[in-house]
């Protein structure tokens, strides 16, 4: 029998973009959290089906003006909101109060970097929000659980952080030769229309994207990586947009250190993810599909060793939405107000 207890109240900025529909769909279902404000900058004043039409127990729920004193009537806040503007907000909000933010704006160590990819001043550093990262000092779930101030992490980042950090923390790759070609479903770029978003142009069609190492993403790979292989990783980094909606997956791969072998980086993601509820490693031969983690917080990751060239080969397929933001920030969330970290989450897809 469920011992009830009181519920954790939420607020969410940002309610109105993709991140923050599918983390609407997701607390809807918590056991142990419910809804609190919603708000929504230009959508403020409709209802949530006017702007989510799937979230049909959510339908009538007004979207409000984003004001700090609303949202902190709350255990807790998501921002959603677009890179460069969570820190404003997150200034306003009582110190003791946790913040989980889906945003760029914490997550990176170095201030220069972020000036060099978002532009603008640095707003400061709070703790990185993937829990399965591998790092020689453990991995990052005491950390998380430990804090108020949470930096959700990217979704590239998220896929590529996990695919290669048991790899270089093992020392079975070469650090300074890191090579990543990624494809993102439609949903990455945000909910804000362009004519590179239209149907007309993506349907039927692949293309890269701000090619050549200005991605936005590409330090924040090269810090996770680093940590893991307690030296500096250097990474090139390739983004494609691929004609989906949801999705992400990517193909890493790096030189191989001298004596790697294919049996040695399977066995070190293997003790990598043994018990993660969702990391997964999928048996020999079997390689990941976007689809077979759409609508969870999954990220399936396979291996290969290419001789020929002296590589070693990882890929890793996350749902770019979940586990690449609102998954992974509600998972941040759990360990953060001690609930079960997989509580109102899933780890199976919705294929087909």
């Amino acid at each position: 029998m469920r011992i009830l207890t009181p519920m954790i109240r939420a607020s969410v900025a940002g309610a109105s973009g993709y991140a923050g529909g599918e983390l609407l769909r997701l607390l809807a279902a918590h056991p142990d959290i419910e809804i609190a404000a919603l708000a929504a900058g230009g959508r403020a004043g409709e209802p949530v089906g006017a702007v989510h039409p799937n979230l049909t127990t959510l339908a009538d729920r007004p979207l409000v003006a984003t004001d700090a004193e609303v949202l902190a009537d709350a255990d807790i806040v998501f921002l959603a909101l677009p890179h460069g503007e969570s820190a404003a907000l997150a200034a306003q909000l009582p110190g003791a109060l946790p913040i989980i933010d889906l945003g760029a704006d914490f997550r990176l160590a170095d201030g220069g970097a972020w000036t060099q990819y978002y532009g603008g001043t640095h707003a400061g550093t709070w703790t990185y929000g993937l829990p399965e990262l591998v790092t020689p000092a453990g991995k990052l779930r005491a950390a998380i659980a430990g804090a108020t101030r949470i930096a959700n992490p990217g979704c590239y980042p998220t896929s590529v952080a996990l695919a290669l950090a048991p790899v270089l923390a093992a020392g079975l790759a070469e650090p300074d030769d890191v090579v990543v070609v990624a494809a993102s479903g439609t949903s990455g770029a945000g909910r804000k229309p362009t004519d590179a978003l239209l149907a007309t142009q993506v349907m039927g069609s692949m293309s890269p994207y701000k090619v050549g190492g200005v991605h936005q993403h590409t330090p924040e790979m090269e810090q996770s990586l680093s940590g893991a292989a307690g030296v500096p990783v250097t990474l090139s980094f390739t983004p494609l947009l691929a004609p989906m909606p949801r999705g992400i997956v990517a193909t890493c791969t790096a030189t191989a250190a001298p004596g790697a072998s294919e049996a040695d980086v399977r066995a070190a993601m293997a003790d990598a993810y043994a018990d993660e509820p969702f990391v997964h490693l999928l048996p020999e031969g079997q390689w990941p599909h976007t689809g077979s983690v759409a609508g969870s917080n999954a990220v399936h990751v396979q291996c290969a060793g290419d001789a020929h060239a002296s590589r070693v080969v990882v890929v890793s397929v996350i749902d770019n939405i979940g586990k690449g933001a609102a998954g992974q920030a509600l998972q941040n969330a759990n360990l953060v107000l001690g609930l079960p970290e997989t509580a109102g989450l899933s780890a199976n897809g919705v294929a087909p």
